[in-house]
């Protein structure tokens, strides 16, 4: 992202911010012109650019199978041609996994860390939650590092809890 739309968006996230919360929030699903967003964004929180992961996530959870897997976008209105893409979140439908019926996994979440606190990511759960009750799913996961408090609090602030499967991992080296 050029530093000129770099000051572009973070302007726009300050007029935001006088907003009342949740609005203005749109969300829908992802189109290819909002990836080098989503590589700007991914690229500020974890400070690791990342273009050809999410370009291939673009083409596995963006245009294939849209009844099983959700890519969402949050965005806000702005002056400029183009809204502005303030957060996203990823999740697919899997089935008999150890047994498990089929529920919805929520993969990736990630929001502009200027527009935090103002609904964005309830905006982007409850939606993906909405894209889930609407195939037949009655339950949702995830799956969080034990030491990521803002993402756990963040999911059980929404009503997310422990559940019944134990995640186990082996160093292979």
């Amino acid at each position: 992202m050029r530093l000129k739309d770099r000051d572009a968006l973070v302007m726009d996230i300050k007029k935001t911010r006088a907003m009342k919360t949740n609005e203005g929030i749109q969300v829908r699903r992802v189109q290819a012109a909002d990836i080098p967003q989503i590589i700007a964004l991914d690229a500020r929180v974890t400070k690791l650019a990342k273009a050809d992961y999410w370009n291939d996530v673009f083409s596995r959870y963006g245009k294939r199978r849209p009844h099983e897997r959700f890519f969402l976008v949050a965005e806000l209105p702005t002056e400029r041609v183009r809204p502005c893409v303030v957060g996203f979140i990823i999740g697919e439908i899997r089935a008999w996994e150890f047994g498990s019926t089929p529920c919805g996994w929520i993969f990736a979440l990630s929001v502009e860390p200027e527009m935090r606190l103002q609904n964005v990511g309830t905006a982007l759960f409850e939606a993906i939650a909405g894209k889930f009750k609407k195939e037949g799913i009655s339950k949702m996961r995830t799956m969080v590092a034990s030491d990521a408090r803002l993402p756990l609090l963040f999911f059980r602030g929404e009503g997310m809890m422990a559940g019944p499967y134990i995640q186990l991992e082996k160093d292979l080296d």
